[in-house]
């Protein structure tokens, strides 16, 4: 078979990925095997592959295909997000450029351009998640708004506000001015910025002086109906009940009385603008004070703001603050930094606003979802446990969900008044079942469709995310239909921390609710790619790779490779293109393992002593991976299972298994130890196909005489029976033994050409089974166990024994005796280090057994290779 030099990455990746879906290989359909489900974190429905998608999704597809050759019916499901700010943002900008206000042309013109931005910019993430690699059913990818989703949104809101869960109230809320919605607490990013703090005078309407007030915020005081102080303030009692002026505005309010104030900060004195403070909003209700709103929805000025009407808070700041030094009533500006919220959305600075919104009741629904992550006996593992305490503080500290935004892309909140009367509510699945639903409840059969209005609002994005696990198997609709019954719960998601409780809780919630059941079992929470600098990832930093052109550039295996050489579950990963290129350099190892081994000839001749005893060590390398993988996939240990494979591979297989059965240069290999060494060679690639699907395919497949149907990624998973500790062992002696051979020649300027006599200690130093390989690897002439008393030679350490060459009239006893000097120095510091350990009573008392009985050993090692040195000195 004539196989190229370099795997032609970008011709295969195609070919394969368009073969396994020819064949249907990631289909899935419920049958009598176990299910293994997994769902997409699904990705904006316009966005495009960044770098957090490429290792949240070549997690995902390391542990689908795994389960897949584990015999699981493996069902991977794909899907998109339609990302109601994002896109409706996108949306409103675009119609802007081209000149159309999204009022003027009404709701639903808007969504007709929604809709086709989205059919226009979607779809390009999943041809990237293809060229990724990853195995998704895509017979079954949904979208968020696409219909059967959509019901089931309508459905679940139905549910929870005929339950009483839902209900509609005027509160404060979180206000976005750039995308004119509300936003979640848990939507706000608080940041640390700087600013001024303004200290203003607000006279006395008696004529009695002024009260002073420091505030960050002075275009506000165009709302303020109150100033507050504390009642056990001595120096403002006085001033209770009094009345101020305020500055511009020229009008009369009055000092109250609240023991919220803070007597030490700032003057002790603050001013209550109900409109514009959560805080000052709540006291404002006890004192039953007016509340005045100076700011419209896009965070500029109104009415109330005088003559600033119509112009942006952040412009009235600065003019308003120049307006109050001219009259005299701003007496200091100093620098401050203080937290202020803005959107993660936009970036815009939120405003705190009085207005009717949707609420979702949190507190009793979380109570199960606790119990599921918390109890000894949690149903839901967090990987890592770490997330667990802010998993805990996030629910037993959870609020109110607001859940309308205003905005039109989304799902149309499935409420309606009757006009003219915004109290008169019936929430219903559409509008038919609404009418009958108001005749009933208002009873007036008279009325209809055109006497009802729907609530314009749209739900939070969170609330169809929510669905997910259930709607993507149709689980609120039908819910006992067979798939919702086979695929759910599903097994692992793999998400973000970030989102914990944006969708994860919300996910787990919801689940209980509906089914009184979890919707997974396992989250495992990956970390932030970062840069060499450790900064995020972003565009705005320009320090964002393109990870279709490193996929070009290094292949998609070596770029997953890459993605998960150091990506431990919820560290961050700190990314560097070196990684890629690692990634790449293990692909060509293994691709010049097989053009090495395809080019052997064969022949009948029986397997050489060596040949058997590098098979016997591989087929027990082989079992003792497997256990460790296991281990480590068991535990989520992802990067250490691929690490585990990598060195099984670089270093057991190609490095010493194939060196040690290599024939001679021109000659032929025994046809059996080839057989078996293909065998070998498919069980890498089955074992590194989760995570180098492209290459092991391509490798697989030139290996063998396959058929069309044939396929590595549904092979079965290699098994084998347990280990014998003991034959690594010995073999682990004998690799020292070559090592330290090798490491001989080299200091001595030995060519690799020239055999050399071994002398052993003692007939156990090196396995009689295993002298022939080592003859063979170490380029040994004759071997013998003898003692070397009068012998001139060179000698080392291969693990607790000291080997012997004779080397006649060659050796330099000086630079010799230099060399073991030196080596028993180092030994006699280390045996010293571990005396002085061995000699504490607190540490050999409180320590574990194996960890005391670990430097027993260390100091029974030293002491052996000391004595075995000194011979070997007092001998030159």
């Amino acid at each position: 078979m004539s196989i190229s030099a370099k795997f032609e990455h970008l011709s295969a990746e195609d070919k394969w990925y368009a073969y396994w879906m020819d064949q249907k290989f990631f289909k899935s359909e419920p049958d009598e095997r176990e299910s293994y489900t997994i769902v997409i974190p699904p990705p904006n429905v316009t966005g495009v592959l960044h770098m957090g998608h490429m290792l949240n999704n070549t997690l995902q597809d390391v542990l689908i295909r795994r389960a897949r050759m584990l015999g699981y019916n493996a069902c991977w499901v794909p899907g998109t997000d339609h990302a109601s700010i994002a896109t409706e943002a996108k949306v409103v900008n675009k119609l802007k450029e081209e000149g159309i206000d999204k009022f003027e042309i009404g709701r639903e013109e808007f969504l007709k351009h929604a809709w086709e931005w989205t059919h226009k910019h979607g779809g390009i993430i999943q041809q990237q998640l293809k060229k990724l690699g990853c195995s998704f059913d895509w017979d079954r990818e949904a979208f968020t708004m696409d219909e059967l989703r959509s019901e089931s949104v309508l459905k679940v809101f139905v549910h929870l506000y005929e339950k009483g869960l839902i209900y509609r109230g005027y509160r404060m809320v979180n206000w976005d001015p750039q995308a004119k919605t509300t936003l979640s607490d848990e939507e706000v990013i608080h940041k640390e910025l700087n600013g001024k703090l303004y200290h203003l005078s607000y006279p006395m309407v008696d004529g009695e002086g002024s009260i002073q007030v420091a505030t960050t915020r002075p275009e506000t005081i165009l709302g303020d109906v109150a100033i507050c102080v504390n009642p056990n303030d001595e120096r403002y009692t006085k001033l209770i009940g009094k009345k101020v002026i305020v500055p511009i505005a020229n009008r009369e309010i009055p000092i109250i009385a609240d023991e919220y104030v803070d007597m030490e900060f700032g003057t002790g004195c603050l001013k209550i603008t109900p409109a514009h403070d959560i805080n000052d909003y709540t006291i404002g209700q006890k004192h039953q004070l007016e509340i005045i709103d100076v700011l419209d929805e896009e965070g500029k000025l109104n009415a109330h703001g005088l003559h600033y009407e119509g112009q942006d808070r952040f412009v009235v700041r600065k003019a308003i603050a120049k307006e109050l030094d001219e009259k005299g009533y701003l007496i200091k500006a100093e620098d401050y930094r203080n937290k202020v919220g803005t959107s993660e959305r936009t970036g815009a600075v939120i405003e705190p606003r009085l207005s009717d919104q949707w609420f979702l009741k949190m507190k009793e629904l979380s109570e199960p979802a606790i119990k599921a992550v918390m109890a000894d006996d949690a149903e839901i593992q967090l990987i890592p446990e770490k997330f667990k305490n802010t998993y805990r503080h996030w629910m037993e500290n959870v609020i109110d969900w607001n859940i309308s935004r205003q905005l039109w892309w989304g799902h149309q909140i499935p409420a309606w008044y009757l006009k003219g009367d915004r109290q008169k509510i019936v929430v219903a699945m559409n509008e038919a079942e609404a009418l009958e639903k108001a005749k009933k409840q208002f009873n007036d059969p008279s009325l209809s469709a055109s006497d009802l209005q729907q609530e314009p609002d749209v739900l939070d994005t969170w609330f169809s995310s929510w669905l997910w696990p259930l709607s993507v198997f149709n689980g609120v609709l039908d819910p006992d239909n067979e798939e919702i019954n086979y695929y759910y719960p599903t097994r692992d998601l793999i998400t973000a921390p970030e989102i914990l409780f944006f969708w994860v809780a919300r996910m787990i919630i919801l689940g209980y609710e509906l089914r009184d059941t979890k919707p997974f079992s396992n989250v495992y929470l990956t970390g932030i790619v970062r840069d060499k600098q450790g900064r995020k990832m972003s565009k705005s930093l320009g320090n964002s790779p393109d990870p279709l052109k490193l996929m070009e550039k290094y292949s998609t295996d070596g770029v997953r490779v890459g993605m998960l050489l150091t990506s431990p579950a919820g560290n961050d990963l700190p990314f560097d293109e070196e990684l890629c290129e690692q990634g790449r350099n293990f692909a060509n190892k293994i691709w010049n393992a097989q053009r090495l081994v395809l080019g052997w000839e064969t022949t009948d001749k029986a397997p050489s002593e060596s040949d058997v005893a590098a098979m016997r060590w591989f087929a027990e390398k082989k079992v003792e991976t497997l256990e460790k993988l296991e281990a480590s996939f068991k535990s989520y240990r992802i990067s250490e299972a691929l690490m585990t494979s990598y060195k099984w591979v670089w270093d057991d297989f190609c490095n010493w298994y194939l060196e040690s059965i290599k024939p001679a240069f021109g000659e032929p290999i025994s046809k059996s130890v080839y057989d078996q060494t293909i065998k070998f060679f498919e069980d890498v690639c089955t074992v590194l196909h989760p995570f180098m699907p492209f290459i092991t395919e391509e490798i697989w497949h030139n290996l063998g005489n396959r058929s069309k149907g044939d396929s590595l990624c549904i092979q079965a998973w290699p098994k084998g029976p347990s280990v014998d500790k003991a034959y690594l062992a010995d073999f682990d002696q004998m690799l020292a033994v070559v090592n330290g051979l090798r490491n001989l020649r080299a200091s001595k300027n030995i060519p690799a050409k020239e055999s050399l006599a071994l002398h052993l200690p003692a007939e156990e130093a090196l396995s009689p089974e295993l002298r022939s390989l080592a003859s063979k690897l170490g380029n040994i002439s004759e071997m013998e166990a003898r003692k070397n008393d009068e012998a001139i030679g060179f000698s080392f350490l291969a693990g607790k024994y000291e080997f012997f060459v004779p080397a006649g009239d060659q050796v330099d006893l000086e630079a010799e005796k230099d060399r073991i000097t030196k080596e028993l120095e180092y030994l006699r510091g280390f045996l010293k280090s571990v005396e002085k350990k061995l000699s504490n009573e607190r540490f050999v008392n409180n320590a574990p057994e194996a960890v005391v009985a670990k430097e027993k050993a260390k100091q029974e090692d030293a002491e052996s290779k000391i004595k075995a040195l000194e011979e070997s000195l007092a001998k030159l």
